[in-house]
């Protein structure tokens, strides 16, 4: 389980295809600190540390996740963002994010507002999957709140810290982004559909 509040951000030093598995290994502050094994968010996907090298870990995205994410358009230099697993007994300062990617979206706008940054994305709205006015969602592994939801799109706004520590100031009209739904929003949805 992971909160939404990202870490630090790594860049992409290697990438290696083999068959339909991608491993990407990643240069990052936190790098030295971790686990063969251990949980990483990479821009809000859940992945398994495979290897560790001096100031850098590999990860492995096998093609479902390659499917439904954007991995599959990283490339040596893109930079991602990271966070670690939540600890028991830590606060939670975003919201429960799985780590497990619904679906992308792509950027439709950004508007600079005087110091703020308003992103719009626009995703498929035939998956099932919903926003609410000022619920939560996940951008790239980012906890964020929800403005302007509408049933196939959604706003956010970004401060300057969230804007200099995270991949968001990367990312321009036409690129994609990892989405996770809110967990609890995906259960009621789920019982509502089931009731009918």
């Amino acid at each position: 389980m992971f909160t939404g509040i990202i870490e630090t951000i790594g860049t992409v030093s290697h990438l290696r295809q083999e068959a339909g598995n991608l491993h990407i290994t990643v240069a990052s502050s936190l790098s030295d600190e971790l686990k063969i094994d251990q949980s990483v968010s990479h821009n809000g996907v859940c992945l398994t540390v495979v290897a560790l090298s001096p100031g850098e870990h590999t990860v492995t995205a096998i093609m479902e996740t390659l499917q439904k994410s954007n991995l599959g358009e990283l490339q040596v230099g893109s930079i991602v963002n990271l966070e670690r697993c939540t600890k028991v007994g830590d606060r939670l300062d975003g919201h429960i994010v799985q780590g497990h990617v619904d679906q992308t979206a792509q950027c439709v706008s950004v508007v600079e507002q005087q110091g703020s940054w308003l992103y719009t994305f626009q995703y498929d709205g035939s998956l099932s999957n919903i926003t609410v006015e000022k619920g939560s969602i996940t951008v790239n592994g980012i906890s964020l709140t929800v403005i302007n939801s509408k049933p196939n799109q959604f706003s956010v706004a970004i401060i300057p810290y969230t804007y200099e520590h995270t991949n968001l100031k990367q990312v321009n009209t036409g690129d994609t982004v990892n989405l996770e739904f809110d967990i609890i929003g995906k259960y009621v949805a789920r019982i509502m559909e089931l009731r009918q």
